[in-house]
């Protein structure tokens, strides 16, 4: 089993990789750490000494000098360097930099300088560093105005806020899930690469995104249908754009009930992709799920009986309660990275219609079980 330490562990990339990591317990045992470490000397040293291999995220993007970013990210080189040092330990490190590299600002500088450093202590002492020089990452749960102009769009877009363009220029992309795919094959591998170049997994425009993500609040967010969904970047930019929403505001969601003579008729989805649709029906008291998906997108319809449904983003101790009624059939979709179950609590069967958007699969299920 290898032993992983990732210093900005709670950073957005570093937490999409630690609960992957988690994923394969009997691949992979991970290293707690808390950024705390790199103003205690003996933490980090008890960190460092313990890894097999250390991922070193940590570092600062943006603020409103260049100079601390500068001195920041070098500054936190240099403290792994001194602990690697002083406890003899030679794992492989693998540091992340930028495709900014290149370009003439402060934050690019102190990637590459901070690559270099390490490259060169592995070098003094028989040590393995890959550099990964990564493109724009997105994903769900980026922060902000800080991560990407993604993470930026999307949480306006699901806040009543209107994005705005500055440069309409192309920017290459790659989802944080495929960055971490590339992370641990190179974990895996036998060598290490100074300066491995991640390509990036799409190259567009920001009024294309924008308009995607345009498309997803009106067709889904607005009105709850799954929109069109052409290729593996769009699925990804739609689970991001979801991973926005304020769940606990926005669902359950209500259906429109068309009431006559007969009885009544309810729409329950209305789909741009395919999918499997089921329903089950559920004895007084019985509790399915507790499970997560990291990909797929799933719909849980109650149309007839009393339910509780839960979600508990994994990671997090936060549990959302959402009460449904099938005397007025309402929805709830369950994100991506959300452990989520259902429960009957009335005193008649529960009837639920579940819609996820590719047929399960026991080969490759993405279908994890923990309790919420």
């Amino acid at each position: 089993m290898t032993k992983i330490g990732i210093t900005g562990q709670n950073g957005f990339v570093g937490k999409h990789l630690y609960h992957t990591l988690k994923l394969t317990p009997e691949n992979f045992s991970v290293v707690e750490f808390q950024k705390e470490f790199f103003e205690d000397a003996s933490k980090l040293d008890e960190f460092v000494a313990e890894c097999d291999v250390i991922v070193h995220l940590a570092a600062m993007n943006r603020h409103e000098s260049e100079q601390v970013i500068y001195e920041t990210n070098i500054g936190l080189v240099e403290k792994l360097i001194a602990s690697l040092t002083r406890t003899g330990s030679t794992p492989h490190v693998l540091i992340s930099s930028s495709t900014q590299e290149e370009r003439d600002n402060l934050y690019g500088k102190s990637k590459k300088e901070g690559r270099e450093a390490l490259v060169n202590w592995a070098a003094e002492n028989g040590a393995k560093v890959s550099g990964l020089i990564i493109p724009n990452v997105f994903g769900a749960f980026g922060k902000p105005f800080y991560n990407s102009f993604v993470a930026t769009f999307c949480h306006q877009l699901t806040h009543g806020e209107i994005p705005t363009v500055v440069n309409d220029g192309e920017v290459k992309l790659i989802y944080v899930q495929e960055l971490v795919e590339k992370i641990i094959e190179e974990i895996k591998a036998e060598k290490a690469t100074a300066d491995l170049l991640i390509a990036p997994t799409a190259t567009k425009k920001v009024t294309e995104v924008l308009n995607l993500l345009l498309d997803y609040k009106t067709k889904y967010f607005d009105a709850g249908e799954i929109p069109v969904i052409h290729d593996s970047f769009e699925h990804n930019l739609f689970n991001t754009y979801r991973s926005y929403i304020e769940y606990k505001t926005h669902f359950p969601v209500k259906f429109t009930q068309h009431v006559d003579p007969r009885g009544a008729f309810v729409e329950v989805i209305r789909l741009g992709i395919g999918g499997q649709c089921s329903f089950s029906t559920t004895v007084p008291g019985i509790t399915r799920g507790n499970h997560y998906h990291t990909r797929k997108i799933e719909r849980f319809a109650v149309i007839k009986g009393k339910a509780l449904i839960q979600l508990r983003k994994i990671g997090t101790d936060e549990v959302l309660d959402f009460y449904l009624d099938g005397s007025e059939p309402a929805y709830v979709d369950m994100p991506i990275w959300y452990t989520h179950n259902i429960k009957n609590i009335g005193e008649e069967d529960l009837y639920t219609i579940f819609w996820i958007n590719e047929p399960f699969n026991p080969a490759d299920a993405d279908t994890y079980f923990e309790t919420v």
